[in-house]
């Protein structure tokens, strides 16, 4: 009875810290969505009010849509991408560590590294574009990064080079958790190895690939670095995302309540995405 006593006593400190630095900040933010802030916050309830001015705001649609057209192809380019590399390293090639460290080697940048890095490739007068044009091919073209129509698909590109490393390394540890008898048996059925890998050994690892869905989510509301790096936004607000618009609302325009709205729509998405996750293994585990 005693060392349980001394072991919640220890955590005390711990769980009034992350009540302090985490819980209160979103409780917080909840209810300034619900006053009439602005510069300064004020306590004066207004309701919807926020929310209502949200949803006329032309620009908050564009940031939504961009962030759920961003949050599918790199989740989906990801997990794939991820995948594919995970079972060629699974082959038991030469060199394997080698070609580990070098595809986890971009998930030790920062998404502002990243962006950086991936601007300047694409940027049309001194990247990709240029080198190819001055080793010959005058007509090559890729501006994707300054044409509104294109350029969210070059953060998705960005995205995918940074994290598919990350779900690379976890499913590679996934299918060397694979108990050596199922590839024994398909062997002797005479089960093609693809086949294998899809039919048999993927629906295995449904707990792995959930987890990866789960933290390349969590990277797609985190997307605020990577696009300011990039693009800023641009051109006009063609890669705006909620994580900007939250930020220049309580900096630039400084509309706090707007801004707390915002995060509270987004706090909401991101619940609305893993929820599916956390019922799954529960109802995996019985509980």
């Amino acid at each position: 009875m005693r060392r349980h006593k001394t072991a919640e006593f220890v955590i005390v400190p711990t769980i009034a810290v992350v009540f302090i630095c985490f819980y209160a900040p979103i409780i917080w933010t909840i209810f300034i969505s619900f006053t009439r802030s602005g510069m300064f916050p004020s306590y004066s309830f207004s309701g919807l009010m926020q929310y209502w001015r949200l949803v006329g705001t032309e620009r908050w649609h564009t940031a939504f849509l961009n962030m759920f057209v961003f949050g599918v192809l790199f989740v989906g380019f990801a997990l794939i991408l991820g995948f594919l590399l995970a079972v060629a390293l699974d082959q038991r090639i030469r060199f394997e560590g080698f070609f580990r460290t070098v595809l986890l080697y971009p998930l030790s940048m920062s998404f502002i590294v990243t962006g950086l890095a991936w601007q300047w490739l694409l940027n049309p007068a001194m990247g990709l574009q240029h080198l190819v044009r001055e080793a010959g091919w005058d007509n090559f073209l890729f501006d994707w990064i300054i044409r509104p129509d294109r350029a969210i698909y070059t953060i998705v590109l960005a995205a995918v080079w940074h994290s598919s490393g990350l779900v690379m390394a976890i499913i590679l540890a996934g299918l060397r958790g694979v108990d050596r008898d199922i590839w024994r048996a398909t062997q002797v059925e005479g089960i093609p190895r693809w086949r294998t890998y899809l039919s048999i050994i993927l629906p295995l690892l449904r707990p792995v690939v959930l987890t990866c869905v789960v933290l390349l989510i969590i990277n797609v509301v985190r997307s605020y670095d990577l696009v300011v790096a990039m693009t800023n936004g641009g051109p006009g607000n063609a890669t705006d995302v909620p994580g900007k618009f939250v930020i220049d609302m309580a900096f630039e325009r400084a509309n706090i309540g707007q801004a707390s709205a915002a995060a509270v729509i987004m706090l909401l998405t991101v619940i609305a995405a893993v929820m599916p996750y956390f019922y799954l293994e529960t109802r995996r585990t019985g509980r």
